[in-house]
């Protein structure tokens, strides 16, 4: 490990299929790192808390008995442990958890409770920083769960929104079934894909069949959000309803993270690939795309990213923000490089290279 976490560093949490980092800066110029942490796992999320932005969280294999995934806690620079149980579905459903793919801390007034998604697809709370679980029956044993079918990744739940306004209002995505939404703390749930299209299916708008690839806030703060999805980029209203798809300036429908402002409605970032069969940046140039209108228009920002030539792409969690003014973005690549921009995309610099390839980037603030 090298450097001390200093109170109100910035930090990102890296996790890769290696074990995680944490990079921290006092004034995002120069960087340290401390890490690599679960060494030699496969580190699908890893996150601060920002809730106290001192407990780190992250999803990995278990390294003793019992064996299979597990959540990991740990204060901030010192190694995680497994808590005291993982995610697990209830007897007789013939379901078991075999990955953690995400782990969403609750509302601030919920400083104890954290939300697991898993695969095969399902949600789960703990109400008690991840020492014991609740199912959620009325998602993970749907009606149509039977129909559910994989994305390339695996049938996998990974976007997890917990609306800090409402904490009772849950949004969740699944590749690759689609969008979820409950406004009752997850005693029920519809079904939210009007307008998204399925692109690999006979029919292309179908009620469910979406491959969701991650969904993010707007920071408008009245429930809009925004999707990235197989097959286009979508952002909905704040009453809900059909999706409006927002794929019209990007170079393509295709890309796996999505990032919004945390404070400026409208605004997020995306990474589009050239495609599924080709998942690489357009020309070999590594490209972060901005809207601040909510996808009416999109532009392009190169400065300081790699290309042409640059044959990589980026992970569905492999983009994050923090909240600092102007706004930081962090982006990691699957061939192991962390980029950061300090001023909202518009240039960019490598702050790591040759880690193990990326699966998760996530801003935060120590406390």
């Amino acid at each position: 490990m090298v450097g001390t976490i200093k109170k109100d560093s910035v930090v990102v949490a890296v996790g890769t299929k290696k074990g995680g980092f944490l990079f921290h800066s006092a004034d995002r110029r120069k960087w340290s790192v401390a890490g690599p942490f679960l060494a030699g796992a496969g580190v699908y999320h890893m996150g601060l808390d920002p809730r106290d932005g001192r407990t780190v969280y992250a999803a990995a294999p278990h390294f003793a008995e019992p064996w299979g995934p597990a959540v990991y806690r740990g204060r901030i620079g010192s190694e995680p442990k497994p808590t005291s149980s993982s995610p697990k579905f209830k007897e007789g459903s013939d379901l078991a958890v075999s990955r953690v793919w995400h782990i969403e801390p609750g509302s601030s007034n919920e400083p104890d409770t954290i939300y697991a998604g898993v695969e095969p697809a399902a949600l789960f709370r703990s109400e008690d920083r991840g020492d014991t679980w609740e199912d959620f029956g009325a998602l993970n044993y749907h009606p149509t769960r039977k129909g559910w079918q994989p994305g390339g990744g695996g049938l996998c739940l990974h976007s997890i929104l917990v609306d800090p306004r409402k904490p009772k209002h849950l949004v969740i995505g699944i590749s690759a079934v689609g969008a979820f939404e409950s406004r009752d703390a997850g005693r029920s749930w519809t079904m939210e894909n009007r307008g998204v299209r399925a692109g690999f299916l006979p029919n292309p708008y179908p009620e469910w069949g979406q491959c969701v690839h991650k969904l993010a806030w707007d920071a408008s703060g009245d429930g809009s959000l925004f999707q990235q999805n197989h097959t286009g980029t979508y952002h909905r209203g704040p009453d809900g309803g059909a999706w409006t798809e927002i794929t019209k300036g990007l170079p393509s429908d295709f890309g796996f993270p999505i990032a919004a402002h945390p404070d400026r409605k409208g605004t997020a970032f995306v990474t589009p690939l050239i495609g599924a069969m080709n998942r690489v940046f357009h020309k070999g140039q590594m490209a972060v795309w901005k809207t601040g209108n909510a996808g009416k228009t999109w532009r392009k920002a190169t400065k300081g990213l790699p290309g042409p030539n640059a044959y990589l792409g980026v992970l569905r969690e492999g983009m994050s923000t923090d909240a600092e003014d102007p706004l930081g973005l962090y982006v990691g690549t699957n061939t192991g490089q962390l980029f950061a921009s300090r001023d909202e995309g518009e240039s960019w610099k490598m702050i790591a290279d040759f880690l193990p390839p990326i699966m998760s980037v996530t801003g935060g603030m120590a406390r």
